[in-house]
């Protein structure tokens, strides 16, 4: 998701960070600092939960994957690209990638939609170098916290979610190197010189056409090519992050060079995941929850009945919704503006009680009944629900928190005409949180149907099924196992998972190959 303005040049060089790694000749520079973490970390260092997140991640992602590779799209992807195992391993990583980042079935942390790179890249090479579990598990968490605190020091900016291909520069550069076990020298240079050039998304071609399928590719693609380049012995700016002009004076409103190295050892975030359960864009989880819940509830009905329906949510949902707005086109609608908008989804939702990929596609989505039942969906925004959404940890509460008194331009441009004063109705926002141990993800909606006789049905969630929060910090690896499930994958796989850790080098490659065979 992008917001609705650029950043003025020269932020980042005029901004007080409040960062200690700016000057001083004995400074490391926020990337240097965490290459070297990064490069020492071993899965011995890592909490229990948090390499339980990372297994649920892993079993999560090879779903998306799977479903990716099943379509049509994903089809003519492998055509174009190859096959997901090939000889070149750094071309593995890139189907994989662009496989499971297409239909939204991919993860979220704070920061980012991590798992097409942090998950995509591990895998291409823990199959190749003959890996074990003990070693992809700790690849993918390397992975993850390298390329969600990239991404967190750019949250409060233009891009975010799938559109911040930046993201996946060092999610692909940390995958690959934590795999080979590279030295060093070979993270500080790998990481810098991806940097220098990142992905600018641009949305036309993000949301109506095949583009889609390849913006994590190129940002693999170019991650791979910083890795051999670091390899060779090519040098990159070590402050490529934090300089004038450098990385967050063009990707941020609201630069945060702390958040990349903040709490490192104990700020897992690994632990912020959300699970994607069924395919949809930015803040509408909690709507199609409802409305699949509500479909249980309501008896007999058909869309003759309902008056209207009324969604209200935060200015996230509002948001994505009129970046779609431009191109709906009923049933020609393209699938990357259909997985944004919330009439279609949360109709189906309602009408058949679960909303999956083959909703998109012909033959559901030419049925007449459920976009006459669309059309009635009436999206309003609720202020509370604007502020439970600021006020969390995920998507952005914790940067705003990070940010501070900074955080008040980003705020206003991101409320708009909704909310011309967001600075205010947010109010004080305390201090970052010392660790992600209760971390939580709100994106409210309350769906309510109004029948023609006068009923009226409701159903509220703060927090989608799959979101964080305390339920999913309960049951992630039981809802991730029936995503695999219905992607079509072998049980055998899904009841072998929970062992991840101790297969070795030579039951691993079979395991990754079968889990990814679709039929």
């Amino acid at each position: 998701m992008t917001t609705p303005h650029n950043p003025p040049s020269g932020t980042a060089g005029t901004t007080d960070t409040n960062s200690t790694h700016l000057t001083g000749p004995d400074r490391r520079s926020v990337l240097e600092e965490l290459a070297d973490w990064a490069s020492a970390l071993q899965l011995c260092d890592v909490p229990q939960r948090v390499v339980e997140f990372a297994a649920s991640q892993i079993l999560s992602q090879i779903a998306a994957i799977r479903v990716g590779l099943r379509q049509n799209e994903g089809k003519r992807l492998v055509g174009a690209l190859g096959a997901p195992f090939q000889r070149d391993t750094a071309q593995s990583a890139r189907v994989l990638a662009g496989a499971g980042a297409w239909l939204n079935l991919d993860d979220t942390a704070y920061a980012g939609h991590l798992a097409p790179s942090t998950v995509a890249v591990p895998l291409a090479f823990a199959h190749a170098l003959r890996l074990s579990g003990h070693d992809l598990l700790r690849a993918v968490i390397v992975a993850n916290e390298c390329a969600s605190r990239i991404t967190a020091s750019a949250t409060l900016g233009p891009f975010r979610g799938q559109t911040a291909l930046h993201t996946h520069l060092v999610g692909a550069v940390a995958g690959r190197l934590a795999s080979e076990k590279a030295p060093v020298h070979q993270w500080r240079n790998a990481l810098a010189l991806a940097l220098s050039a990142p992905p600018w998304t641009l949305m036309r071609g993000f949301v109506s056409s095949d583009a889609r399928l390849l913006h994590v590719p190129v940002a693999v693609r170019m991650a791979m090519d910083a890795c051999d380049a670091a390899a060779g012995g090519l040098t990159g700016a070590p402050d490529i992050v934090e300089h004038p002009d450098g990385f967050l004076d063009r990707f941020a409103t609201v630069p945060l060079p702390e958040a990349v190295t903040a709490g490192l050892g104990h700020r897992w975030h690994t632990e912020t995941l959300s699970f994607k359960l069924h395919p949809g864009g930015p803040g509408i989880d909690a709507a199609i929850d409802c409305a699949a819940e509500l479909h249980s509830l309501m008896g007999d009905w058909s869309p003759e009945d309902v008056e209207e329906i009324v969604v209200e949510g935060s200015l996230y949902t509002l948001f994505a919704a009129r970046k779609a707005q431009p191109y709906l086109d009923g049933p020609r609608t393209p699938l990357g503006v259909m997985v944004l908008t919330t009439p279609y989804p949360v109709a189906t939702a309602l009408l058949t009680g679960h909303l999956a990929i083959e909703d998109f596609c012909p033959p559901a989505v030419d049925r007449a009944e459920r976009w006459a039942l669309a059309a009635k969906v009436r999206l309003v925004h609720n202020a509370s629900m604007t502020r439970a959404l600021l006020t969390g940890d995920a998507p952005v509460g914790e940067a705003i928190r990070q940010a501070g008194d900074r955080s008040a331009e980003w705020l206003r441009a991101f409320g708009g005409d909704d909310v011309p004063d967001l600075p205010a109705l947010l109010g004080e926002v305390g201090p970052p949180l010392e660790d992600f141990t209760q971390a939580v993800k709100p994106t409210p909606a309350r769906v309510t149907v109004r029948m023609r006789d006068g009923r009226s049905h409701s159903r509220e969630l703060s927090i989608p099924h799959g979101g964080i929060g305390p339920a999913l910090r309960e049951r992630h690896r039981a809802l991730v196992t029936d995503k695999f499930l219905a992607s079509g994958g072998p049980r055998d796989i899904a009841e072998a998972w929970s062992d991840l850790a101790g297969f070795g080098p030579d039951d691993l490659a079979p395991l990754i190959e079968k889990a990814l065979t679709v039929q």
